[in-house]
């Protein structure tokens, strides 16, 4: 077997195995607070389930509870039969449930909150661990001023029209503060605050109000985004300010006989500052035919380099760029209070009515792993990051008072503690059953959408993998 394929087939191997345990570790977390919380309050557990539907394989432990693994990789479950009735979804209960004691309401609600209890608690070691071993962000995402305004946007369907940063006015260097009054930190969060927005004009178009600083004075600047990209997400058409890096120079290139060296810091072409690798491109191919000054740093040092004329524009330089990294330290809190503000963010934009985006943007299991999978390719402490992100999330979605949730028990157990008795039987369990059906409809749908943007993806890579050979 080729090096370099059987190095490929670990490296797969090893992204799979941190799918399945930081992903499947965020569900067994979840329902091990259920379980743990429960035999601590002397409530019967009939079941301990990883997966939904029938069983892959099971075992009865010395405690009397059935542990299974079983087909549907949707989450899991702790079966309670003296807390909830649940047979529809968890299967029926052997237990006879009128020789139980009754459990008190104090029991119930500590029992259906252990689960996010403990994705939080998590969540909150895994940050730590990000804390000490840091958290390295790139010079690109760690800021929020305009490096490139673009001309135009490409639509969905391939039409360009002028970019709505254009036609408003934005300028490179201007350092976007806000949007719609929602503080913005870094280019994550600009990206994220845009795309969740849900300002409107009087014609019911996509409409944002931009806070930004420029030249030290902060204006307030009203752009009309419009939707593109496969997702049909809001653009307004600005990309970020970095330093340009040179990563390697080919032999015999242009960049190699101007004297470029890795490490050298672009800093501008014929005068123009560069800060974009969008504003160096269009430099370049605006000036094929010329020499083209680039002054760089180096080593504390700024030198004079001349690109020589190439034969056309898809002639390179023989540069490879790259930007630069710095590790940070963010507190724990900090990381859980970022997630839970984005948490919060999306679950709003879902329900706003002036929303852009719906459900089928939203990542189901297939997509969640398929986006641990892309972390496990970019390192450890990517996988970390973004398990931090899914546990926070199923914390917040699983307390909401939705029934067959966490949080719908909570809020029946409530209802029934307010008016001194319980609810109907029929009622409780009709709840569940609608909400069972909504509930896996929803599934069923983001799961279409999960494999349409997947197959998509696919696609796209091996077309820009066979590019080349063209």
């Amino acid at each position: 077997m080729p090096t370099a394929l059987f190095h490929s087939i670990i490296s797969d191997l090893g992204s799979v195995a941190l799918v399945v345990l930081f992903f499947g570790g965020s569900i067994f977390v979840h329902e091990l607070g259920h379980f743990w919380a429960a035999r601590r309050r002397g409530v019967h557990v009939e079941r301990f389930s990883i997966g939904f539907g029938p069983k892959i394989v099971s075992w009865r432990g010395k405690d009397g509870v059935e542990y299974r693994l079983s087909w549907l990789p949707i989450g899991g479950y702790v079966a309670l039969p003296q807390l909830a009735d649940m047979s529809v979804i968890e299967g029926e209960s052997t237990a006879d449930t009128k020789t139980l004691p009754p459990i008190s309401y104090a029991t119930k609600i500590i029992v259906f909150a252990a689960g996010a209890a403990m994705n939080l608690v998590f969540a909150l070691v895994l940050a730590c661990i990000i804390w000490f071993i840091g958290e390295p962000v790139s010079s690109d995402m760690a800021t929020t001023r305009i490096g490139y305004v673009s001309p135009t946007i490409e639509l969905s369907d391939g039409t360009k029209v002028p970019s709505p940063a254009s036609q408003a006015g934005l300028r490179i260097g201007d350092i976007v503060r806000a949007i719609d009054g929602v503080k913005v930190t870094d280019w994550a969060s600009l990206t994220q605050t845009l795309i969740t927005s849900a300002g409107r004009d009087e014609y019911d178009q996509p409409m944002a109000v931009f806070t930004i600083e420029r030249d030290g004075r902060e204006l307030e600047i009203v752009l009309f985004p419009r939707l593109a990209g496969d997702e049909r997400y809001r653009h307004v058409g600005i990309s970020q300010s970095y330093e340009l890096l040179v990563h390697d120079v080919a032999a015999g290139s242009a960049a190699e006989k101007a004297g470029f060296k890795p490490g050298d810091e672009i800093r501008s072409l014929d005068g123009q500052p560069i800060s974009n690798i969008a504003v160096y491109q269009e430099h370049l191919d605006q000036h094929v035919q010329q020499t083209v000054l680039a002054r760089v740093k180096r080593a504390g040092q700024e030198l004079e380099l001349r690109i020589p004329p190439r034969a056309n524009a898809k002639t390179g330089t023989g540069l490879t760029l790259t930007t630069g990294f710095t590790l940070t330290h963010p507190s724990p809190l900090a990381q859980l209070w970022e997630q839970t503000t984005m948490t919060f963010r999306i679950l709003w934009s879902l329900i706003n009515p002036h929303s852009d985006i719906g459900l089928s943007k939203v990542a189901g299991a297939v997509g969640i792993a398929r986006i641990f999978y892309s972390a496990a390719e970019a390192g450890i402490r990517t996988v970390l990051i973004f398990t931090i992100l899914v546990n926070v999330n199923l914390a917040i979605f699983n307390l909401l008072p939705i029934p067959v949730l966490d949080g719908g028990h909570m809020l029946f157990a409530t209802i029934a503690r307010l008016r001194g008795r319980a609810l109907p039987v029929n009622l409780v369990m009709t709840a569940q059953s609608v909400f069972m059906v909504l509930l896996f409809s929803m599934i069923i749908y983001v799961f279409f959408f999960d494999v349409k943007r997947l197959v998509r993806d696919v696609q796209a890579d091996r077309a820009e993998a066979a590019a080349p050979a063209k």
